[in-house]
């Protein structure tokens, strides 16, 4: 059965996102000691920059839900800075003494912040994302896309194996990525569609965004 003779996956949640975080820490922890200052796979990022970044991420969209009035216009005016020139520019780093289980322990928290807002938010708010302004539900799709590519940017550097849930791929896809193909398998197709992999007659992408807008709020997908 190909994945276009399934049903339409089910709504991202909450649940989803911890799952996601949960199996990127315990992959991560398999980094050996030595490679945190390594490069990420093809990025230019450090290994140890990619998961601050990645947590930076998760804290940064469960910020923008945060307030009474969630901001529309542009992000929570929190300081972002980079600690190298091409480095990450984050708001949040980790204590470097603290070492790598302290670098994994915040980016569980970071994690674990998103889950909850993602819980707490009524369906009908909406708060800013450069890709459009978005619901809790979006939120959570984003914090996962970034979990699971950016776990695979390390695990591919670092030569771990990596590859998340299908049907957890395939929510994801289908929530921020109207126009992605759905006859090929979840996984490489997300890779595909963050300009990670090619697919089969379909090059990699140069540039590439999802679509964080709720489909009601942006109208059907496009053909």
């Amino acid at each position: 059965m190909s994945p276009s003779d399934h049903a339409p996956p089910s709504p991202v949640t909450a649940d989803d996102l911890g799952h996601a975080v949960r199996l990127a820490v315990g992959v991560l922890r398999e980094v050996p000691p030595h490679a945190w200052d390594g490069r990420a796979g093809s990025l230019e990022w450090t290994c140890w920059e990619t998961v601050e970044h990645l947590a930076d991420d998760l804290f940064s969209y469960a910020a923008q839900l945060g307030p009474s009035t969630p901001p529309l216009d542009g992000l929570v005016p929190f300081a972002w800075e980079r600690r190298r020139a091409a480095g990450p520019a984050n708001a949040v780093h980790a204590d470097r003494a603290a070492g790598p289980a302290g670098l994994l322990q915040m980016l569980e928290a970071c994690g674990a912040l998103l889950v909850a807002m993602v819980r707490v938010t009524p369906p009908a708010v909406r708060a800013h994302h450069g890709f459009g302004a978005s619901d809790a539900e979006g939120f959570a799709a984003m914090g996962i896309v970034e979990t699971l590519v950016h776990t695979h940017d390390l695990a591919e550097g670092l030569d771990l194996d990596w590859e998340p849930p299908a049907d957890l791929c395939a929510r994801v896809l289908n929530r921020l990525f109207p126009d992605a193909p759905r006859d090929t398998a979840p996984w490489p197709t997300l890779l595909w569609a963050t300009g990670r992999a090619e697919l089969p007659g379909r090059p990699r992408l140069t540039s590439w965004r999802w679509y964080g807008a709720p489909r009601a709020d942006a109208g059907p997908p496009r053909p």
